[in-house]
Formats: structure tokens, C-alpha cells, sequence
């Protein structure tokens, strides 16, 4: 059986309209917007609402890719949706984003490979396109992190903010789409990134309210050492699935968490800093929503056109790693 060509044919995006300043961050916690720029880059983030859950950011992202992609929600058979922050703990926010759109002919499942969860998500649905199982899947890459990050922890508390992408993946013509793609992972047996409470590991309880355990943390120093070795690796392992050399790359869109990991991968991989797409001095670290986010921007700024070789890379809590490369389709 020859397996079908699959690409995306219309991305979403979508960011709260609640902005939140490293000087904002000055007025609550010890910290300084220098601090912030020169360790991470970030010098902005959005917030959702009081009332704004993560499926309400993955719908309004959904809906835009569906408009690009000249499709209606009853047109998708298959929803997959990357996050670390669910609506629920029980109950996936791919279900519920199913139903805010209205895609009443979709299955629909929640994923949570942290950063690299947009790129596990494409690869699934790749993979169930290309068999024939599925015709037209909707992959959605959001979170609302500020709900979820300590506050009164500067370390973590300045680098996450909130958003949505969505991708409609469905076949393309022969030559174009999803190339080739590598998932990795390390079992982060330490802790470097987790939320240690309010899972079976740790229930939640009055003794995990008082150690603020239910909140993300972080290692800094482990996460930046794994992640400068892990995102040229994806991207090295991608490019060898595909037959190409990094100097074949047109753009680069990596998870975007800190400035510095990023040049130390553009180093390391011999693609220049102005072939990286960067956003996150204006978005922070949106995690699951990252990639998709970055390529968004770029395809609304029109840097993005059909047959360019792009590379999405990302890594994350698990600790996860990932890349595809994608000759584009529109």
C-alpha cells in the first residue's frame, strides 16, 4: 500500500489579549527586566482571563485554521490535542474543544508530551492519514501556564505565558508535507521540570497547598544542559529521515524558551541565528503552543511559501524531544 503524502493545510493561533510585562513581574515578585532579557530573552507575555480555560484558547485557534484551511468543524475526523494544562484532570480538553467548534464526526484524545507536544501530534496524525485511517485531523497546541506556575517563585514564575495553535493535517500533493520526523525521550528521573503534586504519584492535599508542590518547578541549570544537546539532536535525526543536510533548511521553528539554548543550537547545528524564527520575547514560553505560535506569526508575515524546507524542534518536561521537517504546501 503506498502511503499518502501529508502536510498542513491552514494554522491557527491565538494569544489572550492580557499582556504581562517583565516590569509588570517588578511589582510583585524580586526580579528586574533586566534580569529576565539577558538570562531568557522574554520581555512580554500574555494571561489568560479569569474565566479563559485552555479549550477556549484551543477553539479560537481552531476556528482561524479551519477558515485558513476552507474547512467546517464537521469536516475533521480526528482531534488531537497537545497540553500540560487540561481543562480537567479527568476528561480531555480535546473533547471539549470538539465541542465548542462544533466537530460533532471527530474523535477526539489529549496528548501531553510538554514542549514537544505539537510535533508528537503531527507525527500521530501523519501517521494516521498516511495509512488511511483518518482523512482530515485537527492538531491543537495550547496551554494556560499561568494558572499553573507559582508566583512567588521567580525562577519559574517569569518565563510561561499562554496561548493556541491548530493545524488541519490532511493529504497534499505528491513532493510536499511532512517529510520525515524524530521523537525521542529521557525519563527525567530527577525532577528537572515537573509538577511533583496533585497527580497519583501525590494527591493533593493541605500538606501540598502549604509546599506550593501543585505548582511547576523547575531546575534551570539540568533543563538548559539537556535541552542544548537535545534540539540539534532531533533536528540532526530528522534531517537524515529526510536525505537532507541542514544547509537544505530555509527557517527554523524552535520551542521557544530561552534565547540562549537557541543560539547554542544554532551553533552547534551550523544554521544561522536569522534562519531561527523567534517570538518569544513577545510570548514567553507557551510550551505545547510554542512551535505552532512561532510558525503562525511567520506564515502571517508571509516569510513562509510553498516548497520552503522548514524545520520544527522542541523539547520538554519528561523529558521529550522532537523535530520534523516539512516541505510546504501552500
Amino acid at each position: 500500500m503506498k502511503l499518502k503524502n501529508v502536510g498542513i493545510i491552514g494554522l491557527g493561533t491565538y494569544v489572550p489579549e492580557n499582556v504581562m510585562t517583565n516590569f509588570d513581574f517588578e511589582k510583585i515578585i524580586d526580579t528586574s527586566d533586566e534580569w529576565i532579557r539577558t538570562r531568557t530573552g522574554i520581555e512580554e507575555r500574555r494571561f489568560a482571563s479569569a474565566d479563559q480555560a485552555t479549550s477556549d484558547l484551543g477553539a479560537e485557534a481552531s476556528k482561524k485554521a479551519l477558515e485558513k484551511a476552507g474547512l467546517s468543524a464537521e469536516d475533521i475526523d480526528m482531534i488531537i490535542l497537545a497540553t500540560t494544562t487540561p481543562d480537567y484532570p479527568i476528561q480531555s480538553t480535546a473533547c471539549v474543544v470538539q465541542e465548542l467548534i462544533g466537530a460533532v464526526n471527530a474523535a477526539a484524545v489529549d496528548i501531553n508530551a510538554a514542549c514537544s507536544g505539537f510535533v508528537y501530534a503531527l507525527t500521530m496524525a501523519k501517521g494516521l492519514i498516511a495509512s488511511g485511517m483518518n482523512k482530515k485531523i485537527l492538531v491543537v497546541g495550547a496551554e494556560v501556564l499561568s494558572k499553573c506556575v507559582d508566583m512567588q517563585d521567580r525562577n519559574t514564575c517569569v518565563l510561561f505565558g499562554d496561548g493556541a495553535a491548530a493545524a488541519v493535517v490532511a493529504e497534499v500533493e505528491e513532493g510536499y508535507g511532512m517529510l520525515s520526523q524524530f521523537l525521542g525521550a529521557e525519563a527525567d528521573v530527577k525532577g528537572a521540570l515537573r509538577t511533583p503534586a496533585g497527580g497519583t504519584r501525590k494527591p493533593l492535599s493541605q500538606e501540598v497547598l502549604d509546599e506550593r508542590s501543585n505548582f511547576l518547578q523547575m531546575k534551570g541549570q539540568d533543563v538548559f544542559k539537556f535541552a542544548v544537546k537535545a534540539l540539534p539532536k532531533a533536528t540532526l535525526e530528522a534531517l537524515q529521515g529526510a536525505n537532507l543536510k541542514a544547509e537544505n533548511i530555509d527557517m527554523v521553528f524552535p520551542h521557544q524558551a530561552n534565547v540562549r539554548i537557541i543560539e547554542a543550537a544554532s551553533k552547534r547545528l551550523e544554521i544561522p541565528m536569522d534562519k531561527f524564527y523567534l517570538n518569544l520575547n513577545k510570548l514567553g514560553n507557551t510550551s505545547s503552543a510554542s512551535i505552532g505560535l512561532a510558525l503562525g506569526e511567520a506564515l502571517d508575515k508571509g516569510l513562509v511559501k510553498k516548497g520552503d524546507t522548514i524545520a520544527l524542534t522542541g523539547f520538554g518536561a519528561g523529558l521529550t524531544y522532537a523535530s520534523m521537517i516539512i516541505k510546504w504546501s501552500y
